[in-house]
């Protein structure tokens, strides 16, 4: 029997999970003898040994909740590199007026940023990117994690609001629905942030491949259309990002990828589990946590540690405002391994020296992130990495090799996206000239869950540690008159300030809208404002941000004495 093969364009994939979806879904097909998927190309290649045409894999595609339509005749591209493949940079640059040309690999925040600002000062940029363009912040990460959580904060007012009058509203939850509405998000997101964004700079080329370094002095590009290009490794910018840590844990390589998520999967799912066990409690585990209980599952987090790098006061109240609307905590635990039964699975945990079975459904691993710089040649390059692969880099994100910096999560910077994008501006200026520095001691901090956590400069445990003498004050959210207006005190507001003289060292926010108040707090650090300083300033009534005045006035008032909006 004689085997074709049907070549289709796939929308709507932006992770490893969605890959497998659709190769599932295509092989499913009667007829199918096998599929190929590409997230990179996001391309499909079927192969059938019967007589259905595209149609069929196409409705399959559909079914399954992408979108997939004939391909292009091959070569077709909506951004071509500048030169041909096989071509070097150097026969690239020829006539391109003597401009210095930096290379960047990774098109995600921290790349983009790098290629943006190069070409702003005049560089020839290539941009080189071997999966989705955007990275993880708008297709895996902060943009379809946030749709999401509003989303189910949005179904759990329906029936948990506190306002007399307003009936409740209840019904299914239909997570097809809402993950369809995500996707669509993503991909406006990505065309608009990224694409149109780059194809606006004459001098930036974007090429869709792999790179690796050969030697210390170049980089090899494996173009995915076909050939190589070779580039001078005088002028670069890694910026490759980061994807989450599975542990080495016994029985989680026996649990296949609808039973073990990262947050990969979990964004994907078009199905609520029945029981989710989350490892971790930072901000991917804590958020994904309440949004899964919204949702309709019964949810447990079993964590060594809550919410690493908080203040451990407020890490403690976010758990309790968690715990409160039936999310099971626990903290101290240690996972040991995953055991199947007849029933369910089981993970086993260490906690307080004691074993304990966690049963599950789905198994939510959140207890970090690896750096993706294991196919980049660091040893031929002759780069440090710290534990996981994350490259070392100083202020001024440089590595220690010469010529060649790196930006994002791919570092070991802090894994935010305005780190990322603020340090590959930075490493660009540089790499190009530039002695521009990165300075952290104002980067804010913000948990997503409801409330939100917050937070900018020390924990009062760091000050101290530091030797500093300090004053701290926290402020119940009761005391805050929106949030009485709102009938939500949930939360409150923590000020670690110099003892002598009153600067600011460190605020700490669990509040509704704790993200949108911390920025307030992040100039006052930055700037080295007083308490005083904040009591002196105007403040507009009934909003949350009030409380950081309120909680200053704790310093030397009782704030329960003062009328509504006293000054």
């Amino acid at each position: 029997m004689t085997t074709r093969e049907i070549e289709l364009e796939i929308g709507g994939m932006t992770c490893e999970a969605c890959v497998r979806h659709v190769r599932e879904a295509l092989e499913a097909v009667a007829g199918s003898t096998s599929a190929e998927v590409s997230l990179e190309e996001e391309r499909a290649v079927v192969r059938t040994s019967g007589g259905r045409g595209p149609e069929a894999f196409i409705r399959a595609v559909e079914a399954a909740g992408y979108a997939a339509r004939p391909s292009k005749p091959a070569g077709a591209k909506t951004l071509e590199p500048d030169g041909p493949a096989g071509q070097s940079v150097d026969e690239a640059a020829r006539d391109d007026g003597g401009a210095p040309r930096l290379l960047v690999v990774g098109g995600g925040s921290a790349g983009f940023a790098a290629a943006i600002r190069a070409a702003e000062l005049g560089a020839r940029v290539t941009l080189v990117e071997r999966g989705v363009m955007g990275g993880t912040c708008v297709n895996r990460g902060c943009v379809p994690s946030k749709t999401l959580l509003r989303a189910a904060e949005v179904g759990h007012l329906r029936t948990h609001h506190p306002f007399a009058g307003i009936p409740a509203g209840n019904g299914a939850v239909d997570l097809g629905a809402l993950v369809d509405q995500k996707r669509e998000l993503v991909e406006r997101l990505r065309a608009m942030k990224y694409r149109d964004v780059l194809a606006a700079y004459p001098s930036a080329e974007y090429l869709q491949g792999e790179a690796r370094f050969t030697d210390p002095g170049e980089i090899e590009v494996t173009v995915s259309s076909g050939g190589k290009r070779v580039f001078p490794a005088d002028r670069v910018v890694l910026a490759t990002g980061a994807r989450p840590w599975i542990p080495d844990v016994a029985g989680l390589d026996a649990l296949d990828s609808k039973r073990l998520w990262t947050n990969e999967e979990a964004l994907e799912s078009r199905e609520v589990p029945e029981r989710l066990l989350v490892a971790g409690a930072g901000p991917v585990g804590l958020e994904l946590a309440q949004l899964f209980s919204r949702l309709g599952s019964r949810v447990t987090v079993a964590a060594l540690e809550l919410q690493p790098g908080a203040d451990r006061e407020m890490a403690a109240a976010q758990a309790e405002c968690l715990r409160a609307e039936g999310v099971e905590v626990v903290a101290g635990a240690r996972l040991a391994r995953v055991e199947e039964t007849d029933a369910r699975n089981v993970a086993v945990a260490q906690v307080d020296g004691e074993e304990r079975a966690f049963p599950f459904d789905r198994l939510l691993m959140a207890l970090g992130r690896t750096a993706n710089t294991d196919r980049l040649g660091v040893e031929a390059a002759g780069l440090e990495t710290a534990g996981r692969g994350f490259l070392e880099v100083d202020d001024g994100l440089a590595t220690a090799v010469p010529g060649v910096h790196a930006a994002g999560d791919c570092t070991t910077l802090p894994q935010f996206v305005y780190v990322a994008a603020r340090a590959g501006t930075l490493a660009a200026e540089n790499a190009l000239g530039g002695h521009r520095r990165l300075d952290l001691s104002s980067m804010p901090a913000v948990v997503f869950t409801d409330p939100q956590l917050a937070w900018v400069g020390l924990t009062e445990e760091e000050a101290r540690e530091r030797g500093e003498e300090v004053a701290v004050r926290t402020l119940s959210m009761e005391h805050v008159p929106r949030a009485l207006a709102n009938r939500d005190t949930r939360g409150r507001i923590k000020i670690v300030a110099a003892a002598d003289g009153g600067r600011i060292l460190g605020v700490h926010v669990l509040a509704p809208h704790a993200g949108e108040v911390i920025q307030t707090a992040v100039l006052a650090v930055r700037h080295g404002l007083t308490v005083d300083d904040l009591i002196d300033t105007l403040f507009p009534y009934l909003t949350e941000v009030e409380g950081l005045k309120l909680a200053a006035q704790t310093f030397g008032k009782d704030v329960s004495r003062l009328s509504c909006c006293a000054g």
